[in-house]
């Protein structure tokens, strides 16, 4: 598990979810707030063998097969991408497929994997603890892979249980959140989640500033920590981008790039109408004399620019050309 499934806030809502009945739970909200690991927090409990109300126990051989990736009751369905960075194993076929360059690492939920994960519901359980499977990023399963769940889930055979997490509860198809018990994440309050990135070992000022960048998600203020994003780095964009300033967003990805610049606009537009930011310091944001049309079509460029973010055909000039069009939009008047 990430270090976040041992936060209080996720603790909490396993013990919640624990105590009630169903077969198949639906865990949404935004990125940052903990959806996978409180997935896996519910199917360890589920598969533990000394399991007690607020989870498993993680000593038993249940909780060791689940922390080395090898318990043979729990299917685990994401994108290959994802499972990689997670230290999942994939299938056979598909690590010798990648192994040999055929293709790469699938983004998406692929159908072949939902099947497995089907046939793999129908199959008796090893351990005597009933089976789970656990799928993650949910909205990352595309229709023909959502459709062959629907089924299994309606009516699943034997003691097996599911729990699907996704940052994207809308991209879910209606027939797949109407089978599920839903349960929307909870936000930590702030001074609980400052605590928890100090245990992580933030500065108390640097979680401050991560937390407010990551738009009070803690996990997200820790991803963006490991990932280089300091308080100053990020104090500095708006006048950087205000300076067409692309070296400013040299070690970021485009996604990454793409990501920070709708936060800095999210706040501009907040500020043109007299709200409060949500991500800057409103003393970091520049002086603006942009209308709030000009910011909107801004906003609405960077969206398109999202869908293309993840393979971009040159970086570089990806983010040359989102630090020109911010400075283009950040000095236009009227």
């Amino acid at each position: 598990m990430s270090a976040i499934s041992n936060a209080p806030w996720i603790a909490r809502q396993a013990t919640r979810l624990l105590a009630q009945r169903g077969h198949a739970w639906l865990l949404q909200g935004p990125s940052g707030l903990g959806q996978y690991d409180l997935a896996l927090a519910m199917a360890s409990a589920w598969l533990c063998e000394k399991p007690r109300p607020e989870g498993a126990c993680g000593d038993c051989p249940s909780c060791h097969a689940i922390a080395v990736r090898t318990h043979a009751d729990l299917a685990v369905l994401m994108p290959e991408t994802v499972m990689l960075a997670l230290g999942w194993p994939l299938s056979e076929k598909a690590q010798d497929e990648i192994d040999k360059k055929t293709r790469k690492p699938s983004k998406e939920i692929r159908v072949d994997a939902m099947r497995d994960a089907v046939s793999f519901s129908q199959r008796t359980d090893a351990r005597g603890r009933g089976k789970a499977v656990l799928v993650f990023p949910a909205e990352r399963m595309n229709t023909i892979t959502a459709n062959a769940l629907l089924k299994t889930l309606e009516e699943p055979p034997g003691d097996v249980r599911f729990v699907l997490a996704t940052e994207a509860g809308h991209m879910l198809l209606p027939t797949i959140r109407s089978r599920c018990l839903t349960h929307t994440m909870l936000w930590p309050e702030t001074d609980e989640a400052l605590d928890w990135l100090g245990g992580q070992g933030l500065a108390a000022s640097d979680a401050l500033a991560l937390l407010r960048s990551a738009g009070g998600r803690p996990n997200d203020a820790l991803l963006q920590a490991e990932s280089g994003f300091s308080p100053d780095w990020w104090a500095a964009l708006p006048k950087a981008m205000r300076q067409g300033d692309a070296r400013h967003l040299s070690d970021l990805s485009p996604a990454q790039a793409v990501e920070a610049l709708q936060k800095l606009g999210h706040d501009l537009l907040l500020r043109q109408i007299g709200a409060a930011p949500r991500f800057f310091e409103a003393s970091h944001l520049p002086p603006c004399t942009a209308s709030l049309s000009s910011l909107s079509d801004w906003f609405k460029r960077l969206m398109q620019s999202a869908r293309t973010a993840e393979h971009p055909f040159n970086a570089g000039l990806m983010l040359e050309a989102l630090a020109a069009d911010a400075q283009q939009t950040l000095m236009s008047k009227g």
